[in-house]
Parts: structure tokens; C-alpha cells; sequence
């Protein structure tokens, strides 16, 4: 790895996702030099796919009986008991504050009648409180306005760019970032404070909703500087991802859950009803309820189908359909399939994962300056299960509260020096065979688990790693992938029972008395991950 430049910043960001960009528009708007870092192209993160919307209770435009204590109530249902109830509150309530600096900022979410947004329904709300733009393309429109924000603003925007590892003070505060080009030149951005706003880790499985660069890349950063991660083993499984065969891998075309909210339903290879009698939601019930049962009608091969079951919206007309799910309407045109006519072949696919770096509402996490904000991120909002389109107001209203963050620890001294560090080569670590890892993963640690299947993916781990320096993007991202694997198998090994997406096999049903806690984890002296604690939750409905 060739040596190459260094820059100073008050705040590095590092995505370029609704959490980061949010959060360095605030920071530079309370006038912080801010850095931001992408490993690819500004507008390559998982907001631009996200389709259904923001879920928000905007005042005087919401159902009759809804309210934001309604949709906390929703959020922790769904979260099947490991929601941190003072979380929700917060972040919930300061949703309509985030929505309206975002639509200052220029997004523009569709209409309804009577000069109100359009709303629609998902699974596991119970009520119309989804807010929506371009009729399925909400996180490309709040990705375009938040850019445009970012390129107007004295901030600046470091593309291609992947990090390595955060440096610290020998005190064990932030110092900065080493970053890593393509081509091996190491630069060193020098800050007191260092955001991550990475986004998700759908690429640890051979099929998922999310790009190929989320590949975990924060929460390995977190745990080898020092940080604590939760709730990891809680990784949901969209139910309704556009099927294109048999052996597809990597980013598959998501259908949007306000498809179903729209009247559609799941069926299988005989014209069954999936969802009947499952749950009192029907198909509306939350993502781990959907997903779970079917991977179960999957299991009994329905009309000889075992690999997909399908969504039959042909209660639609072609042109309502167009008109209301363009992005969905235009990737089934692309496999031949007519939503009019026909039911969409579909079936599950790793979506969002509800842990990540333990931190506060606020984006503190336990090493001084370092923060988090979006999907890398565990407030404890999601629990065991993240109820539908509540990810993108997490990332607006925990960026702009990371932010403030940042900038009163800042005014305050509680930063470290960046002066002070010493400066060390990134160490080399394991770095993983992709497609063995995603394979082993996709097939012991997707929807159901069991103790065997765990212990074959972690000595699986153990044995079939190159350790090297990281000296690309590639080696960066498998790295992160490896780390990550093992601290996931190894969270979900320690929880013994069945809770929201965290399906055992061996250990069926909830088991509250025990296991209603989350299990923080971080690496031992050697690398590996291990139990710290556990963040008792027995008090949260």
C-alpha cells in the first residue's frame, strides 16, 4: 500500500446514504468542516432503492384515530419485545420536525387529495401513515434533494474512496480515518469525530434487496476500534422480492410492501392463500410473520414450487399499477411479467439489518467520537424486527441529532486531539472468499438456524480466510463481510430461542423470561468476537 496525502476536518462522515448526508448538512450548516467518504459514487448507497416510504403521523394529516403514540405502539409490536421504548418515543416523535426540514430542502412527496401527501399502509402498521414519492421511488427522491443540499454546501465530497480504520489517541478517543483509493494510495483525513452512516450488510447473502456495497463495512469499523455492537443476529428477510429463477444471485428487485397494503396477496403454487389464519394482519402482518410463513408453504412444495410462491395484484388495472408502483411495474416488465394479468413470482431475500453499533438516540456510541446514524446503527428502534419504512426517518431523524452531537461535544472539548495520535499502518486481517461465505451463510444463518448449521459457518470462517492488508475496495468490503459473519453467527449461537427474525429450528418459541435482553458484543484481545453484556429490555411492552 503506497503512502499518499493527509487533510484535517472537524467531522468525517462516512456514507453517503438519508443518515449521512442529513447529518453533514447539519454539521456544516452549525459551521463544522465536514468530510464526507464514499467508497463509490455519491448516489451508490441504499437509499436511492428504498421504495415504500417514510413512515410519519404528520399533524393534521393522518388517519382519524392515529397518532404518533399509535405508531410507537405499532413499532413496538413489531419489534417483539427488544425495542427500547424511550428510543421509540424519541425518534417517533421527532419524525414530523424531520420530514418538514426535509421537504424545506426540496424532496417532494406525492399528493393526495384535499392539498395533503398521499399515504399508504405496510405491514404491521394499522393505519395509513406511509409517505411516498415518485409512487414507489421515495428513497431516490429524498437521495437527489439531500445531495443537491450536499453539493450547494461548503462540504467536501471524497467519492472512491473506502476506509480502512479509525485512528485514536492514545487516550482511546477519535483521532481521524485512514482511507484507501482503488489503486492502493493510503490518505489520512485528521478529525476529532468520525460519523458512520454505512448502511446495511444485505451482501453477506447470495440474494438480497440491498446494492453491492453494503457490505458491512461500518460495523467492522466499529468493532476494531473498540466499539460494542447489538442485535446483530436480527437480520429481516423481505418477503416479496421479484423471483427471475432459480439460481439468481445478489441484488434482486424489491416489490414494495405497499403493494399488499394496496389490496394484493400472497399465494402459492395452488392459488392458496399464504397468509390466511397465519396472523390477525393477514398479509399485512410484520416482515418476520411474512417471510417466516413462507418459507413454511415453501417447505410443503405447493403445485410443485419450491423456490417462490406469488403476489397476485391482478385486482389492478395495467395503467393504475404503472401509474402507482412505476419502479416495481418496470422491473416485471423487464422479466416478462404482466402485474395486470398475472401474479408476481416472489420470495424472500436478506433486506435490513435491525442491529449494528450500539449507540444513543443522539449517535454516541461507547468510543469518545465515534458516532453512528442509519441501518449501521442500533438505537434500539427496531428490536428484533424493524416495522415497515420507519429506516428512512431513523436516518433523518437520528442524523440531524448526531450531528447537534457532534457539534455540542465539540464546543464542549469532549473530543480527543487528532494532534496526539500516532499514526500505524492498517493491520492485516481475514479477508473472505465472497461466494463461499455468502453461500454458507444463505443456507445456516438466513431464515432458520440451528446450532450445527451455526458451527459449521463459523469453523467454516475460521479456516477459509486469506489474512492480508487491504489494499482496494475488494479487500476492504471482504474483510468487513468476514468480521461481521462471525459476530452474527456468533450472536445468534448465544440467543437460544425463536424472536422476530431470529428463527431456531432447535429453539422454538419466545422465551421472555430469559432472552428478553439485547446481547452487546464486541472482540476480545484476540480478535474474536465475545459477549460483553446484555441490555436488559423486560420492562419494554
Amino acid at each position: 500500500m503506497s503512502s499518499g496525502w493527509e487533510a484535517d476536518a472537524d467531522l468525517v462522515v462516512v456514507g453517503t446514504g438519508v443518515a449521512g448526508l442529513t447529518a453533514a448538512l447539519e454539521a456544516t450548516a452549525r459551521g463544522l468542516r465536514v468530510v464526507v467518504v464514499t467508497k463509490a459514487e455519491a448516489d451508490a448507497g441504499n437509499t436511492r432503492w428504498a421504495q415504500g416510504g417514510v413512515a410519519v403521523v404528520l399533524p393534521g394529516e393522518h388517519d382519524p384515530d392515529d397518532s404518533v403514540r399509535r405508531h410507537i405502539d405499532d413499532t413496538i409490536v413489531a419489534g417483539a419485545g427488544l425495542c427500547d421504548l424511550e428510543a421509540v418515543a424519541t425518534i417517533l416523535s421527532d419524525g414530523p420536525g424531520a420530514v418538514a426540514r426535509l421537504r424545506d430542502a426540496g424532496a417532494v412527496f406525492d399528493a393526495g387529495p384535499h392539498q395533503r401527501l398521499a399515504r399508504t399502509r405496510e405491514g404491521g402498521h394499522t393505519a395509513f401513515r406511509v409517505i411516498h414519492a415518485g409512487g414507489d421511488a421515495t428513497g431516490a427522491e429524498v437521495e437527489r434533494a439531500l445531495l443537491a443540499g450536499a453539493r450547494n454546501r461548503a462540504l467536501t465530497l471524497l467519492e472512491r474512496h473506502s476506509a480502512v480504520a479509525v485512528s485514536k489517541t492514545p487516550a482511546g478517543a477519535v483521532a481521524g480515518l485512514a482511507v484507501v483509493d482503488d489503486g492502493g494510495t493510503l490518505g489520512r483525513l485528521r478529525a476529532p469525530a468520525v460519523l458512520l452512516a454505512t448502511g446495511g450488510l444485505g451482501q453477506l447473502y447470495e440474494t438480497t434487496t440491498n446494492p453491492d456495497v453494503a457490505t458491512a463495512d461500518g460495523v467492522a469499523l466499529a468493532l476494531r476500534a473498540g466499539a460494542m455492537v447489538a442485535d446483530l443476529e436480527f437480520v429481516q428477510f423481505h418477503p416479496t422480492v421479484l423471483h427471475n429463477g432459480r439460481g439468481a444471485r445478489g441484488r434482486r428487485p424489491l416489490v414494495t410492501e405497499a403493494v399488499r397494503g394496496e389490496g394484493a396477496v400472497l399465494v402459492d403454487g395452488a392459488g392458496a392463500r399464504v397468509m390466511a389464519g397465519v396472523h390477525p394482519l393477514e398479509d399485512l402482518a410484520p416482515r418476520d410473520v411474512v417471510s417466516a410463513a413462507v418459507i413454511r408453504r415453501l417447505a410443503e412444495a405447493p403445485g410443485g414450487i419450491d423456490d417462490h410462491v406469488f403476489l397476485d395484484a391482478t385486482h389492478r388495472s395495467g395503467e393504475a399499477f404503472r401509474t402507482r408502483f412505476p419502479t416495481v411495474y418496470a422491473a416485471c416488465q423487464d422479466a416478462g411479467i404482466d402485474p395486470a394479468t398475472e401474479p408476481i413470482p416472489v420470495a424472500p431475500a436478506a433486506h435490513f439489518g435491525c442491529g449494528g453499533v450500539v449507540t444513543s438516540v443522539d449517535g454516541r456510541s461507547c468510543v469518545p467520537g465515534l458516532y453512528a446514524a442509519g441501518e449501521v446503527a442500533r438505537t434500539g428502534l427496531h428490536g428484533a424486527n424493524r416495522l415497515a419504512s420507519n429506516s428512512l426517518l431513523e436516518g433523518l431523524v437520528v442524523g440531524t441529532r448526531a450531528a447537534r452531537a457532534v457539534a455540542a461535544d465539540h464546543a464542549s472539548g469532549a473530543l480527543g486531539d487528532p494532534r496526539t495520535a500516532t499514526e500505524a499502518e492498517p493491520a492485516a486481517q481475514p479477508v473472505a472468499d465472497r461466494p463461499v461465505l455468502q453461500q454458507l451463510m444463505s443456507r445456516h444463518a438466513a431464515i432458520g438456524r440451528d446450532h450445527d448449521g451455526l458451527e459449521v459457518v463459523a469453523k467454516s470462517l475460521d479456516s477459509m480466510s486469506e489474512r492480508r492488508v487491504p489494499r482496494g475496495r475488494g479487500d476492504v468490503e471482504d474483510a468487513a463481510l468476514h468480521l461481521v459473519a462471525r459476530a452474527l453467527v456468533f450472536a445468534a449461537g448465544e440467543r437460544q430461542e425463536s424472536r422476530g427474525c431470529h428463527l431456531r429450528h432447535d429453539h422454538a418459541g419466545r422465551d421472555d423470561e430469559r432472552w428478553r435482553r439485547s446481547l452487546v458484543v464486541g472482540l476480545d484481545d484476540a480478535g474474536q468476537p465475545a459477549l460483553v453484556r446484555s441490555l436488559d429490555l423486560g420492562g419494554v411492552a
